[in-house]
């Protein structure tokens, strides 16, 4: 009797040891739900489901650092994954956020991160304003969070405005950061704040305006991981939020940061699209480059925007972008004409585009 006992915890930690290993040499990341490169069709007047979307773990960076993100198929604005992605740190000292969905999604959002943690919202980090990663933040700041973020991004908050430049409907005080910061030109990439966390050293590192005027970017050190938010997209092309701050020159300057702040090795999570690494941001900025010269110079012609959209200059990139409507294209084809002259600084975290002429 006892011989069969011993045989079967023998046999039984044989069939554990695999298991174990794999665990313990795991290499991160781990792609729990492959992001969708597939091209959708929506019909005209589309409202997005939210009550069919699922916020689940797309992505695990390390053991305590998941990424959550939506269903594809579903949300017109991000049909590759709904909303944005939201990465959550976790472990005894609690949870940090970054980003937090649409507020259409909040409490999934919250039930994705109970599936794997109970402890309470201690941290919440903005990377830029937009409704699908700032859409819940005042749901979770009621669940306990400190928000941190540009100072640039408060003031558009507070400052809330439509994109054809009417006053927008004012946002709940609770989802508007309590800690911000400012980016220092004469120092790129240098952390406004340093975090010690759950065994993580946290960077949030404020960028020049590029998506918009208040973005921020988190290093993860010890997980080698960067969220790069959306100033770089390899679904739809490149968004430059101008009344927001953004800026198609900031987006290069950014991705030259990148060469300097990132490994070769290290992980760069945009907000949208797949996982890349830094030279991954080089044909990219190549794109971008090429298409302000190009614009350029037919606006130096005299060329209207109309004529410039006609001229179809997208053409060369699109058969290696996913996502690329004919929305997408003329929204960053018009950024670059609207930049490459009388472009206003930013304001109270806001850029008062001038009449298209």
């Amino acid at each position: 009797m006892r011989k069969s006992t011993l045989l079967f915890i023998y046999l039984a930690l044989m069939m554990l040891i695999p298991s174990m290993v794999w665990a313990q040499d795991a290499e991160y990341p781990i792609i729990v739900v492959p992001t969708d490169e597939g091209e959708y069709t929506f019909p005209e007047g589309y409202q997005t489901p939210w009550n069919e979307i699922e916020i689940m773990v797309t992505e695990k960076l390390s053991p305590n650092l998941f990424t959550l993100h939506g269903s594809s198929g579903l949300d017109r604005s991000h049909p590759d994954a709904s909303g944005g992605r939201a990465m959550v740190l976790f472990g005894p000292d609690g949870v940090l956020m970054v980003d937090t969905q649409n507020r259409q999604v909040a409490e999934k959002t919250l039930a994705a991160i109970r599936t794997f943690t109970d402890e309470p919202i201690r941290v919440l980090v903005n990377s830029h304003i937009h409704s699908d990663h700032t859409g819940a933040n005042a749901f979770f700041a009621k669940q306990g969070a400190l928000i941190f973020a540009q100072e640039n991004l408060r003031l558009d908050m507070i400052n809330p405005l439509r994109p054809n430049g009417q006053p927008a409907r004012p946002l709940d005080p609770a989802a508007i950061p309590v800690v911000t910061y400012d980016y220092d030109p004469s120092a790129p990439g240098e952390p406004a704040v340093i975090l010690n966390m759950n065994g993580e050293t946290i960077d949030f590192i404020p960028m020049m305006p590029s998506h918009t005027a208040g973005d921020t970017v988190m290093r993860f050190r010890n997980a080698n991981v960067i969220y790069i938010e959306d100033f770089y997209r390899n679904y739809g092309f490149p968004f430059a939020a101008q009344t927001s701050g953004g800026s198609i020159k900031g987006m290069i300057e950014a991705i030259d940061l990148f060469q300097k702040i990132a490994g070769p090795d290290t992980w760069l999570i945009p907000g949208h699209g797949t996982l890349i690494h830094r030279e991954d941001l080089l044909p990219y900025r190549a794109m971008l480059v090429d298409i302000v010269a190009k614009v350029t110079a037919l606006r130096d012609e005299g060329k209207s925007l109309e004529e410039v959209l006609a001229a179809n200059l997208t053409a060369p990139y699109e058969q290696t972008t996913q996502g690329d409507t004919q929305q997408s294209k003329n929204r960053f084809i018009t950024a670059v004409y609207a930049e490459v002259m009388d472009f206003p600084a930013v304001v109270n975290g806001r850029r008062a585009m001038p009449t298209r002429r």
